[in-house]
């Protein structure tokens, strides 16, 4: 093989990588990827304690916060957090993991909850060197049936924050970089990500019956993602 038929063979493999690394987008409707949710017309959830699976032995309190008022917002009653939270300990649930997998008819019983919310935190954690830092808020969640104890919904809302800044070339630039990277690490507010975490995901949801498009938004497009199958597997970031 002489050097121009290597050059272009070179390019025909750089070229076939490439457009194999190119994934364009699918986008599917409301009413095509959550058509459970317009059969059953669910008009009250049960918000759950979430689930967590990261190293922020804080991050379950700090998230459950911002919860509730996004899906009221959406248009659906939501039960108060802190008094459910109560009751199922009450009952001896302190963890969302012991319900998840049982039939959920019982909340209808003692909440009148149409479905219930569950939530799993997949990453509530920040990668820092001296002179970059990201913070990765991830959540998985559904709604599942308190009929059927089906999925009747189910997304993901990764945040990935780049916390460094640039203080400029040479070593008090590098100084300054690492100095400001180190206070903005110290100051990242989680609880602001987890909202906009939360916004990925309930902004996927069709809106309940207190919202004014209440059964309009079937034809609203979203951003296709492969169906996760339970709440063990990870979200992907975005």
């Amino acid at each position: 093989m002489n050097y121009v038929e290597k050059i272009k063979t070179s390019l025909l493999t750089l070229s076939i990588l490439f457009l194999s690394g190119c994934v364009t987008p699918t986008y599917i409707t409301k009413g095509e990827e959550f058509p459970k949710m317009y059969e059953e017309k669910p008009r009250s959830l049960l918000v759950m304690p979430p689930i967590n699976l990261s190293t922020d032995a804080e991050a379950k309190d700090y998230y459950s916060t911002t919860v509730e008022m996004p899906i009221a917002l959406h248009g659906y009653y939501t039960f108060p957090y802190q008094l459910t939270a109560d009751v199922l300990r009450q009952q001896g649930i302190y963890d969302s993991e012991l319900v998840y997998d049982v039939p959920l008819n019982k909340f209808h019983e003692y909440f009148g909850a149409d479905a219930v919310l569950f939530t799993k935190i997949v990453s509530w954690d920040t990668s820092y060197t001296v002179v970059a830092s990201t913070l990765t808020v991830s959540i998985n969640a559904e709604i599942k049936s308190t009929k059927t104890s089906e999925v009747l919904w189910q997304y993901n809302g990764t945040v990935v924050v780049d916390l460094a800044v640039n203080g400029g070339g040479g070593i008090a630039g590098l100084l300054v970089s690492a100095i400001a990277t180190a206070i903005n690490t110290a100051a990242a507010d989680y609880t602001t990500y987890a909202k906009q975490a939360n916004g990925r995901f309930i902004g996927s949801m069709p809106v309940g019956p207190y919202h004014p498009m209440y059964m309009k938004d079937q034809q609203v497009k979203l951003l296709k993602q492969s169906k996760v199958s339970d709440l063990d597997k990870t979200a992907t970031t975005e």
